[in-house]
């Protein structure tokens, strides 16, 4: 997925909080973070990039598996908290529609900041 598609989740996430919908912006958000993670595998948790390649698709343990591998790789420990921003919103945002939209709009911010760090191909 090309940069723009992953700026574009973002952009529908920030555009749900506008309208107020905490549950589509936090799948959107995530689907950001999903995507930013992704991207920066390749360069960075090579390994992990291989194995979801070889199986056709990603899974959420390799996810996990890239986003720990990326932190290390960058030497940048917030990605792991930007992870578990992403991962909240999914769940809890998203699936069980737990989260109020000033919570939302709050954690975008971590979402954006990853959505940086692929842009700059870090």
């Amino acid at each position: 997925m090309e940069i723009k598609d992953i700026k574009g989740f973002l952009e529908e996430g920030r555009r749900y909080i506008d309208l107020g919908n905490p549950i589509q912006a936090s799948e959107k958000l995530y689907k950001a973070a999903e995507e930013a993670i992704k991207a920066l595998s390749k360069a960075h948790a090579d390994g992990v990039w291989k194995e979801a390649m070889e199986k056709g698709r990603w899974t959420s343990p390799l996810l996990f598996k890239a986003v720990v591998d990326i932190a290390r790789s960058l030497q940048n420990e917030e990605i792991r908290r930007y992870w578990a921003v992403a991962w909240t919103l999914h769940v809890e945002g998203f699936h069980e529609a737990r989260l109020e939209i000033d919570y939302v709009r709050e954690e975008a911010k971590d979402i954006e900041e990853l959505v940086k760090l692929a842009e700059a191909g870090h």
